[in-house]
């Protein structure tokens, strides 16, 4: 076996008085989909922001790829290099075009000329299905056709591994199926995914694990059969109810 691509040892987070984080432990394979559930304020989404030192946890350890996640700025550089993330909101520059907005980061963090980065751009796009929306703007285009472009841009860094927050929440119903018709398609080009989510559909056919949060804890890791099998935690019982999943 491989080394984990993400280790995660006994991490907690506060903000303030509340403890979002409790001694969390956890490990992530290259090449897993592991799909995040649980109640909102559940800690499902502080853990996926700590995995890229967007939040900093308050004890215990991340390293990821090798990569100690702390402030050393070396470190940071080499992390947000390999972690790739796509948000609830889009956060698309307004200013740019889609072309322009893929493009930008290969060429300012990678160094690519403007031409080698907007041919990966447009291949990038092409892949998500907007090849003819190249020089649109964001405001041009759907909610979904908004969060492909970022997850477009999430790859063109060719990242190792890519963090989903919730990335069909902010979209209309109709909306949801094409964005994870992508991620469907990355899951099965062998990208390392960890995605928080309450799409079940999605997490019953493509996550490999299912980890359920609950009070800032693990409660569950396990197999998608298991999960939505014979379920005998109550608490989760009670919230794939909810759900109707």
């Amino acid at each position: 076996m491989s080394a984990p691509l993400i280790v995660v040892d006994k991490v907690s987070k506060r903000f303030g008085a509340v403890t979002v984080l409790r001694e969390v432990s956890t490990q992530f394979n290259a090449g897993e989909v592991a799909v995040i559930v649980g109640a909102s304020g559940s800690g499902k989404s502080t853990l996926l922001r700590t995995l890229n030192r967007l939040e900093k946890h308050d004890s215990g350890r991340i390293v990821v790829d090798g990569i100690e996640v702390d402030d050393d700025p070396r470190h940071l550089d080499a992390l947000r290099a390999e972690v790739g993330m796509v948000f609830q909101q889009f956060n698309l520059f307004p200013h740019l075009t889609v072309l322009e907005n893929v493009a930008l980061a290969p060429r300012r963090v990678r160094g690519l000329t403007r031409a080698e980065a907007e041919a990966r751009a447009a291949e990038l796009l092409e892949r998500v299905g907007l090849a003819t929306h190249l020089a649109k703007h964001p405001f041009q285009l759907s909610g979904g056709q908004q969060q492909r472009v970022a997850i477009a841009r999430a790859l063109a860094m060719q990242p190792r591994v890519m963090l989903f927050d919730e990335p069909t929440s902010a979209l209309d119903p109709e909306m949801v199926k094409e964005v994870l018709d992508v991620m469907k398609q990355l899951a099965a080009g062998g990208m390392t995914m960890i995605v928080v989510t309450h799409e079940m559909g999605f997490a019953r056919e493509v996550g490999h694990r299912i980890l359920f949060f609950d009070q800032g804890c693990i409660a569950q890791d396990a197999p998608p059969e298991r999960f939505f099998g014979a379920q005998d935690n109550a608490r989760i019982r009670a919230f794939l109810g909810q759900l109707g999943a």
